[in-house]
């Protein structure tokens, strides 16, 4: 797709890593505020013609490139070849990527893919009577749009099969944006609706949406039982025990739930009442409703220990004490205001950004201060593509591609000759460590956080292992003039997530057993209760560590060694059968194996012949490789399909992807494979798929959370070729 002459109306800008998308009007009609009741026919006439150019055809690829932003900011080339393919192409695409990089030294770019966060953010918006402008909302409907299946729906994600919760979601966005009941894409949701079963089915999550809205009955909602936060902390089951995104999630749900807060009811609520079902609004037996769920949304389905806690809760509902449920809710508030706090407003999530803005727009008012900068920091979670705009899964993935590609662009010895984009990485991700320490964290359930990294920005403030392992082996291997003891204290936090079992899990550590999954109530995500330890986040902490030795050895010597030695039990222990591991953060055994292997290598380099750890590493390196190279394609690359991630299984995409194949080709030659074929023909296909302006395409989405969810990291298609690239010619000196 090419520019466009209203994708120009769109303004970018990035301030330490806070990304905003600004529309800017035609100079003939800029006297107005583009409110929908100040409208003109010019006005009108102009929205169609940008919903037409962003018209956008997922049956070539659901996925879009990310063009609005890239032509804003690409350049031509202006290095000269010289004269070695591999060479020139990964100067190629730095020099590309390059271009790309904000003046604040980040890499933005679309987080999107989830189908059920935008319709969350519109929800919150009509609750709240604060709706946004005609050019954002007659974007965010052409996205809409633009991902409806052929059948009438849409999935959880953007690859997915229709869904119940991905349907009923966007078909109630797209009713409050102000499509009619009688278009052709309302009509054809609804007879997908209705075919399924009528909204009664949607998934608890959706159920909570609808009942907010008021277009669902709480009655049909099981017990969210604010209660919870006021149980014991030594008790298992406490919400502090949750993973952190799972305990931020219900928080406000809890809160929503024991207010039974409602929005004002408007002539669309009575259509949407009569539309989503397939009986009368009135005949409806809600409480039949509660434990409901459509087959084509059942991923997690509710355990037997669940149904039996819901009976009961649902029966204390009945009974409850006013007074220990209005202790519990002004709980819930307090801990949504630190939340608030602690984030600057942003929130862990785009989940809980939009509850807690319904939570505190009820607690305060629309007008209060604290409601005002959470809507002002909704911009930060929108995304404008050539699909139209979106809510990304978090507020960007900034740090984190930051990170990766500065690691991408020193594998291949390329920072002298790219000095600029290097020095502008390291600021970035120097001012992005987080210095100060949380805010009343034992109250609030927080781990440490001083000299941690996050994933976005410094705003965020939720410091992850990966994240801080990932900023840490950066500053390190870029030779940054980052202060030692920020270093010390970023190994310090390190060491504190490090679990009994030797792995490292997301945000904090494993706080509870793992039966504790038999109470996920999503039916859409599997692993959400506890934070588990990861491969992914494991060998990424492990590498830092090792790595940190190297420069600082006697820093906390034992400390570390013994941290070391026991994460590489984890990351053995994970290995499959096969040889490979699974990877719970992108798709799928490629990126498992990937991380697997560079923590086994890196160990590797650090023991002598015959040391009780070697031969069992060298082993499973081997068995690896072997995984790896039964799996390559005939035209020398790799390519997974997310299935893989929800089966649990190596399933192949049908065609070669490059960001597979640079995954595996890392791989490889991080462990010295001998089939130096194998790895020419992979780095060919790479380069055979590099566009002549350096960037490569967009293909499969390549991201996942919990399972069955997918989502996309648009930086990848950029950064892993010149990584996988780099290591070629590094290897080859």
């Amino acid at each position: 797709m090419t520019k466009t002459t209203t994708w120009q109306n769109w303004r970018f800008n990035s301030v330490n890593g806070r990304t905003s998308w600004r529309f800017v009007p035609p100079s003939d009609l800029k006297d107005s505020d583009w409110t929908d009741g100040n409208l003109s026919p010019a006005h009108r006439d102009f929205l169609i013609k940008m919903s037409t150019e962003f018209i956008y055809d997922k049956k070539q690829n659901p996925n879009s490139g990310d063009r609005v932003y890239r032509t804003q900011y690409e350049s031509a080339s202006t290095f000269r070849p010289f004269g070695d393919r591999a060479i020139d192409a990964a100067r190629a695409g730095i020099n590309f990527y390059q271009s790309l990089q904000t003046s604040d030294g980040c890499w933005p770019g679309d987080y999107g893919g989830p189908m059920f966060l935008l319709p969350g953010l519109i929800i919150a918006s009509h609750i709240t009577e604060s709706p946004f402008s005609a050019p954002e909302a007659t974007l965010m409907s052409r996205y809409m749009l633009n991902h409806q299946n052929d059948d009438g729906g849409w999935g959880l994600h953007l690859e997915g099969a229709s869904t119940m919760f991905g349907t009923v979601l966007q078909y109630v966005s797209l009713r409050i944006l102000g499509m009619q009941a009688d278009d052709e894409p309302v009509i054809k949701a609804r007879q997908w609706i209705h075919s399924h079963g009528g909204a009664m089915t949607i998934p608890s999550w959706g159920k909570f949406y609808l009942s907010i809205l008021g277009v669902y009955e709480w009655e049909g909602c099981n017990s969210l039982f604010p209660e919870m936060w006021l149980l014991p902390r030594s008790l298992p089951v406490h919400p502090s025990r949750y993973w952190c995104h799972t305990r931020m999630v219900y928080l406000p749900m809890a809160y929503c739930y024991g207010h039974k807060l409602i929005a004002k009811k408007t002539e669309l609520t009575d259509e949407l009442r009569k539309e989503l079902y397939t009986q009368e609004y009135k005949s409806i037996k809600w409480s039949e409703a509660r434990n409901r769920c459509a087959n084509t949304d059942l991923y997690y389905p509710q355990s037997n220990t669940l149904r039996r806690l819901n009976g009961l809760l649902n029966i204390y509902e009945k009974i409850h004490s006013k007074k220990i449920r209005s202790r519990a809710l002004n709980f819930t508030l307090d801990y949504i205001n630190a939340e608030d706090a602690q984030t600057n407003y942003i929130n862990i999530g785009p989940v809980n950004q939009a509850i807690n803005s319904i939570c505190i727009w009820h607690a305060y008012g629309r007008d209060s201060e604290q409601f005002k900068k959470h809507r002002a920091r909704w911009s930060d979670y929108l995304w404008l593509a050539e699909d139209g705009m979106k809510m990304q899964g978090y507020n960007g993935s900034q740090l984190w591609d930051t990170a990766f590609a500065l690691q991408a662009i020193t594998e291949g010895g390329f920072t002298k000759e790219f000095s600029d984009l290097a020095s502008r990485a390291c600021q970035f991700i120097d001012r992005s460590q987080i210095r100060t320490e949380v805010a009343d964290r034992e109250k609030f359930f927080r781990h440490i956080q001083v000299c941690g990294w996050p994933f976005s920005t410094l705003d965020h403030g939720w410091p992850i292992t990966d994240c801080t392992a990932e900023g840490l082996k950066t500053m390190l291997l870029a030779d940054s003039n980052i202060d030692p003891f920020h270093l010390y204290q970023s190994v310090n936090v390190i060491l504190s997530f490090q679990n009994k079992d030797g792995g490292w899990a997301s945000y904090e550590n494993t706080r509870a057993p793992t039966w504790l999954e038999l109470l996920n109530p999503s039916e859409i995500f599997g692993g959400i209760m506890i934070d588990y330890s990861y491969t992914e986040c494991s060998s990424a902490c492990l590498q830092a560590l090792i790595r940190f030795q190297l420069k600082y050895p006697n820093y906390k010597k034992e400390e570390i060694n013994s941290a070391i030695k026991h994460g590489i039990e984890f990351i053995l222990s994970q290995q499959n059968p096969d040889g490979s591991w699974y990877g719970s953060w992108a798709v799928c055994y490629t990126y498992g194996t990937w991380f697997g292997v560079e923590a086994l290598t890196q160990f590797l380099a650090t023991q002598t012949l015959g040391s009780r750890f070697y031969d069992r590493i060298k082993n499973a390196i081997d068995h690896a490789i072997n995984f790896l190279l039964l799996k390559q394609n005939e035209d020398g690359g790799w390519g997974e399909s997310f299935e893989s991630c929800v089966q649990k299984k190596y399933i192949p995409s049908p065609t070669s992807q490059i960001v597979n194949t640079s995954w595996a080709l890392l791989s490889l030659m991080a462990a010295d494979c001998k089939d130096k074929g194998a790895i020419s023909c992979g780095i060919d296909l790479i380069m055979d798929r590099q566009e002549t302006s350096g960037d490569w395409p967009q293909e499969n989405i390549s991201g996942v959370f919990n399972h069955n969810c997918m989502i996309t990291y648009t930086s990848y298609r950029n950064v892993f070729p010149i990584w996988a690239i780099g290591r070629y010619v590094r290897t080859r000196r």
